[in-house]
């Protein structure tokens, strides 16, 4: 059984493996591990009453037996959140979700240290953006991860089991990477490139001075790089960095920021496409530094030449950042926050004298047309500055707002990115939103 019965069964039922061929416990193929071997005697302790085996690794399979409390099994290797068992001299599999590691174990060995690389990322109850969320990790916090699922970590989060898209999670083990946009060049008249770190290895060829070499990571004195499509080590005695520049961002070329230290900047690669690009730029110490990629939405048609109300475009150009939103409590933003309510509206009547700016139901005659704010795609969201000047006629509801199909004139992305913008922006940093072509970025 799984699922809610089998929580309703669990008790404390142990199994002992002698793991000869067993990979380790709870980290599927996290750093490369699956399938690794190690003779550690591990305890398993289940936490059922009687749990189900089946011919595959998934609830899809058949059952063709079951575990019962005291039993031993023979545990073979992990496959996801899978165990593969011999059972009854034949292949079987049960959850590992419900099979618990203790004992001596050891641990992968290497990618152990993983870190959450977005400013904000959700841990969420279950392996996809559609489970709740149970709280977040900040940028920099080291994570406990038990196994991968797809695109999902499976961590340890305050004593209970918890998600994070590993798109924000970089796993670094004990290696220390080199510094972006570093050239590296031989300085050895020949230099030996090995297998492994360390003399001892075997020598999979050379490299001469003065060649460029492209450096993956450092692991004490040895330089990990890529040689000929394959994996060589060189010592870092004969390997000298050069170039302290830092590749060239594309905000380092804008000249209309003025006093903008956060930058949202909004591509497409024509008018005509409803899919973004949503780059998070911020300048420290007076330089720019990005801070968040993330696929977008646009308007249904695109990008507007000349945005009018009605035309299903986004508006291009440079705007301020307005008020922030949502139909829930403040997300953490420093911006000024709105509760939506249900009686919330947006006018687009362009007669109106209260065309584009927030009001509350009943119109009573201010308005003929307005736009309900009380809905799914503004759970959170900013205002684009747009049309401030309120000119009839010329596009109004201008927001930054969930979605992921495309907008009547908006920009969306995922509740998960607009959370963590929000969470993001500062308005004591003049941020400013830029939206455009790639090709005419040149504008800016």
């Amino acid at each position: 059984m799984e699922g809610k019965q089998l929580k309703k069964l669990m008790v404390g039922m142990a199994l002992t493996a002698t793991l000869a061929t067993a990979v380790t416990p709870g980290f599927g193929s996290i750093g490369g591990n699956q399938g690794k071997a190690y003779a550690a005697t591990v305890t398993y302790k289940v936490t059922a009453s009687k749990l189900n085996v089946r011919s595959g690794a998934g609830t899809t399979y058949g059952i063709i037996g079951s575990v019962a409390k005291g039993q031993t099994l023979s545990v073979m290797s992990k496959s996801g959140s899978w165990y593969k068992i011999n059972y009854n001299g034949r292949t079987g599999y049960v959850s590992s979700d419900y099979v618990q590691a203790s004992g001596t174990t050891t641990p992968p060995a290497e990618s152990t240290t993983y870190t959450v690389t977005a400013s904000t990322l959700n841990v969420r109850s279950g392996a996809g953006t559609s489970y709740a969320s149970i709280g977040s990790v900040t940028k920099g916090q080291k994570l406990s991860v038990v196994s991968k699922s797809g695109s999902w970590y499976k961590i340890n989060y305050n004593g209970r089991t918890g998600y994070v898209s590993s798109d924000y999670v970089q796993a670094s083990g004990t290696t220390t990477p080199p510094a972006e946009s570093t050239t590296y060049t031989v300085t050895a008249s020949t230099l030996n490139v090995r297998s492994g770190a360390g003399t001892s290895y075997a020598s999979i060829g050379s490299v001469t001075k003065g060649q460029k070499l492209s450096v993956v990571s450092k692991s004490g004195s040895w330089y990990k790089i890529n040689y000929n499509g394959r994996t060589g080590y060189v010592s870092s005695d004969y390997v000298q960095a050069s170039a302290t520049t830092s590749p060239k961002l594309v905000v380092d070329s804008f000249k209309t920021l003025g006093n903008a230290q956060q930058v949202i900047l909004v591509t497409a690669d024509n008018y005509d496409t409803k899919s973004a690009k949503i780059q998070t730029f911020e300048k420290a110490d007076g330089k720019w530094k990005q801070v968040l990629t993330a696929n977008g939405v646009l308007g249904q048609k695109g990008f507007a030449l000349s945005k009018k109300e009605g035309d299903m475009e986004s508006p291009t150009g440079k705007y301020t950042i307005g008020t922030a939103f949502g139909r829930y409590a403040n997300p953490g933003t420093k911006l000024p926050y709105r509760k939506i309510t249900a009686n919330d509206v947006w006018v687009d009547d362009s007669k109106s004298s209260l065309y584009n700016t927030w009001q509350q139901k009943p119109a009573n005659g201010r308005w003929t047309s307005a736009e309900n704010m009380d809905i799914p795609a503004y759970d959170y969201g900013f205002v684009i500055n747009y049309n401030e000047s309120r000119t009839p006629g010329k596009g109004s509801a201008i927001f930054f707002h969930v979605g992921t199909n495309y907008t009547a004139g908006c920009t969306a992305t995922s509740k998960e990115q607009v959370v963590s913008i929000l969470k993001w922006l500062n308005p004591e940093k003049n941020p400013v939103i830029i939206q455009s072509p790639v090709s005419e970025l040149d504008k800016y």
